[in-house]
């Protein structure tokens, strides 16, 4: 479960890859919502979003979150079906806001945990060791004109 990475540390293909794997995974996995033996949420959690945490290690653009946040609005809103209004009893689909109630960890303050804990966990070993000069490691070259490049730190800053 590898991720690609460009030369300019793009995910956006890597994102992309992703999603379809996480829409790829949903349709298989179809007939297990309706099962009253297994929970839709631990479904959800440990099937569909472990293939999507997988590579969303590295920082996010604000496309990439807001793609997370449609792919988990559409994916919930498929799991958990219509629901009958209260009032007239017809079905209906549910809002976001009702989505959120019934899933509640947002995905991109799940993956900003995750890079969170890994970052913690990098310190603490050794200077010579690989994840811990990428995490330190300062740009060597020429940058790029215009926008300058994130590093982890400036990643685990904006975080925090």
């Amino acid at each position: 479960m590898g991720i690609t990475l460009t030369n300019q540390n793009s995910i956006q293909e890597e994102m992309k890859s992703r999603l379809k794997l996480g829409n790829a995974c949903y349709h298989l996995v179809q007939n297990l919502f309706s099962s009253s033996l297994l929970s839709r949420n631990r479904i959800y959690r440990t099937i569909i979003l472990s293939l999507i945490f997988c590579g969303c290690g590295l920082g996010l653009s604000l496309r990439e979150e807001h793609r997370l946040g449609v792919f988990k609005n559409r994916v919930l809103k498929k799991i958990f079906g219509p629901k009958r209004d209260d009032v007239s009893w017809e079905l209906r689909r549910l809002h976001n806001e009702e989505l959120n109630d019934l899933y509640s960890p947002n995905i991109i303050q799940v993956i900003k945990s995750r890079r969170m804990r890994w970052a913690r966990h990098v310190a603490c070993v050794e200077d010579q060791r690989g994840a811990y000069l990428v995490l330190v490691r300062i740009a060597e070259g020429r940058q790029p004109f215009g926008k300058p490049t994130h590093i982890w730190e400036d990643t685990s800053k904006m975080d925090l």
